[in-house]
């Protein structure tokens, strides 16, 4: 089994070829460049790297969002791209919980935290039983401060791993009543290898759909669009 994986739902860029249990290549960058000059010059190299020819993938995994709108648009569409020209099927992972994946086997609870703008971050919860990933919360768009209530109601020690946590440290230290810690840079971000990971175990078990089906799950409306519903309710 050979799966291509793609993560484009923030700043971070990366890619990652899953070669039945073995990661045999990953490229990530976090840098302010867009998705669209990085996702196939990256994907390019990895196969030319690893001489794996393209169409030896039986799916790709690519990371679905919630995130940013257009980094999800320039991931999915390179996905679906390459889905219907190789003619695979596409393995929709939820960002979040690729996120919460890269903190495989600890015994803390996971929080995963996207800035999303607003005082509000894309986040779920999850843990880790008997190596495996269970949600207690869905990908959801809420604020900080309901996220932290419900974290405290439930009183276990927590990481938080995410591009929020520079913008909330010194909020969640301050209002935070359980033990908790940060992830340490090396995993603190999206990694195409987790998606990869994650995307082979819904592979398994045959959660797959076509290239033509794929959307990425955005929560919420786009800034454009909001912005459009408030004109529009001033007219």
């Amino acid at each position: 089994m050979r799966i291509l994986a793609i993560e484009a739902s923030s700043l971070v860029a990366s890619v990652a070829i899953l070669t039945d249990d073995i990661i045999t290549a990953e490229y990530t960058v976090n840098h302010k460049v867009t998705h669209s000059q990085t996702l196939l010059p990256m994907i390019d190299e990895v196969c030319r790297m690893t001489e794996t020819e393209p169409e030896s993938f039986d799916a790709i995994a690519v990371s679905g969002g919630p995130g940013s709108f257009t980094g999800l648009r320039i991931g999915s569409a390179t996905a679906k791209g390459l889905g219907q020209a190789l003619g695979v099927p596409l393995i929709h992972v939820p960002t979040l919980d690729a996120m919460a994946y890269n903190m495989y086997g600890t015994d803390m609870l996971i929080c995963p935290v996207m800035d999303a703008r607003r005082s509000q971050v894309y986040t779920g919860i999850y843990s880790f039983e008997s190596g495996v990933l269970k949600i207690h919360r869905q990908s959801s768009a809420m604020a900080i401060e309901e996220l932290m209530e419900e974290l405290d109601g439930i009183c276990r020690r927590t990481v938080f791993i995410g591009d929020g946590i520079p913008v909330f440290r010194e909020f969640i230290d301050e209002r935070a009543r359980f033990e908790h810690e940060f992830a340490p840079a090396g995993i603190n971000r999206q990694r195409a290898s987790s998606v990869a990971l994650l995307g082979a175990e819904y592979f398994a078990a045959g959660k797959t759909v076509s290239a033509a089906e794929h959307l990425p799950d955005y929560l919420r409306v786009s800034q454009a669009e909001r912005e459009r519903a408030e004109r529009l309710a001033h007219e």
